[in-house]
């Protein structure tokens, strides 16, 4: 007896398949998680990196932008100083590509409102001090340099240029803080990576693990369960012989006393049928004598006697011999049916198509009168059986097909076979009347029969059927429904093995 573990990674076959499945299952799911973890994390570092790639170019615009101002007043104050025009041609490129700037840092602020009203504030600002050093250059190119020089000293460009340097700085502060915190989400988005990476990680290691430990788990269980098998094996052939042993004198004993309650029963039923005969003979000269007494003295003959010798006697007489004649029938399919259980099995290679071309060719004249197409579809696998067992089974079976057609339809009959593994499954189709499913196992019953009883026969032909089946190590079963045909498979084994050869 195999014992059962309580291990609960010890699983039987079917739970073992749904483990691995949801172990597999979650390890999709993990990988799938962090794959959309990391995607994620992916993008949002991406989405840092690109702020803080702005953040750097905002300031360096900053810086430029303040570059330009500071070399364009240097190169002011040193055309105002020394009247050198390389001064002055400097001062108008730096000049020139301060609006520039300007527009490129508005560009880039354009979405910090901060910043935005830093830089408005900015532009009134360096808009004047351009003007006031256009003057400032003006005037010195019309060789009034003292009266620039006064001008310069008085106004109040100092104070606008700290002031301009002040909000350029603010802006600096600003990104430079944007810097900072751009650089810790980034920093946060990484963590967050590694941490998705390793929570994925740990989840395929436990799941690796759980699979390892089940399949370890089953391994082991299947070695105690084939190591169980292998004794219970040992001793089940022993049991099955015996088993087999025991059946087979069971069946000896069945058949035995069939034959001897039959061979009985034929005796009082011989008796009975001959004393019917005597009283069938009996009733000529009775009549006569009710004959000539009506002829001769009418009123010495009752009614009740008229009938009974005319009409009763008869009857009764008729009915007596129609049922011993069953009973006859049946006793006789009684001691048939035992007759083929003694039978010796002669095993030989068969082809089953041929035993069907044999069977059709003696009821020929029948298939025609009813206009039934008969074929075999070849191939069919040769078997090793008994040749009479199976030409009365073939011989049954389509017999039966050739009487229950369907009205209005004409009848077809195919005999077909094919091989699987050791086995070999004959079948026998018919498009005729159908059976009703709840009768597909009570018509291989002894004495039992489906639908309507238009046909002779007493109900005995596939209760042989199926006993010569069983003999032949094999099986015998329908496949039906009503009005659309039947299809009875015989599933033998190709090679017959006897039961005492098997034991």
């Amino acid at each position: 007896m195999i014992r059962k573990v309580r291990n609960p990674f010890v699983v039987s076959e079917g739970r073992f398949g749904r483990l691995l499945v949801t172990f597999m299952a979650l390890g999709f799911l993990a990988l799938v998680a962090a794959g959309i973890g990391a995607g994620w994390a992916t993008g949002q570092n991406e989405s840092h990196t690109r702020s803080v790639n702005h953040t750097y170019e905002v300031e360096l615009a900053v810086s430029n932008a303040r570059r330009l101002i500071e070399q364009g007043e240097a190169s002011r104050r040193g055309y105002l100083l020394t009247g050198n025009p390389e001064y002055r041609d400097a001062y108008h490129r730096w000049s020139a590509a301060t609006p520039a700037a300007l527009g490129y840092l508005q560009g880039l602020t354009r979405d910090n409102p901060a910043q935005v009203a830093t830089l408005g504030q900015l532009r009134g600002d360096i808009q004047a001090l351009l003007t006031q050093r256009a003057r400032t250059i003006a005037l010195i190119d019309a060789g009034r340099a003292d009266t620039a020089v006064t001008l310069f000293r008085t106004e109040a460009s100092v104070r606008r240029l700290t002031a301009i340097r002040d909000a350029f700085e603010r802006m600096a502060v600003t990104e430079r803080r944007l810097l900072a915190e751009r650089d810790a989400a980034q920093q946060r988005s990484v963590r967050i990576f590694y941490g998705i990476l390793a929570l994925a990680a740990v989840l395929l290691a436990l799941v690796a693990l759980a699979s390892l430990l089940t399949v370890l788990g089953y391994t082991r269980d299947l070695a105690r369960s084939r190591d169980s098998l292998r004794e219970f094996n040992e001793h089940l052939e022993e049991t099955v012989h015996e088993r087999t042993a025991d059946l087979s004198r069971a069946n000896e004993e069945i058949q035995r006393f069939a034959y001897i309650v039959s061979h009985d029963l034929r005796s009082p039923l011989v008796n009975v049928m001959g004393f019917t005969a005597e009283l069938a003979a009996a009733t000529a000269p009775l009549t006569e004598l009710v004959d000539r007494a009506e002829a001769e003295a009418p009123h010495i003959v009752s009614e009740e006697a008229r009938l009974a010798v005319r009409e009763d006697l008869p009857e009764s007489i008729g009915f007596i011999r129609t049922s011993t004649q069953k009973m006859d029938r049946l006793i006789n399919a009684i001691l048939k049916l035992s007759r083929e259980g003694r039978r010796v099995i002669a095993p030989e290679t068969i082809d089953p198509g041929a035993i069907a071309d044999t069977v059709a060719g003696s009821i020929r004249h029948l298939l025609d009168e009813r206009g039934i197409s008969f074929s075999v579809h070849r191939p069919i696998p040769p078997v090793v059986t008994d040749r009479v067992a199976l030409e009365q089974i073939l011989s049954n079976l389509i017999e039966n097909a050739t009487k229950y057609l369907q009205p209005g339809r004409p009848g077809v009959i195919t005999v077909a076979g094919e091989a699987r593994r050791d086995r070999v499954i004959l079948s026998v189709a018919d498009n005729g009347r159908g059976i009703d499913p709840r009768d597909h196992q009570r018509i291989f019953d002894l004495f039992r029969r489906s639908g309507q009883q238009d046909q002779p026969g007493e109900g005995i032909g596939l209760a042989h059927v199926r006993a010569l089946a069983y003999r032949l190590g094999g099986t015998i079963d329908v496949e039906s429904e009503p009005g659309r045909g039947s299809t009875f498979r015989l599933n033998l084994p190709k090679t017959y093995v006897s039961q005492d050869s098997a034991a």
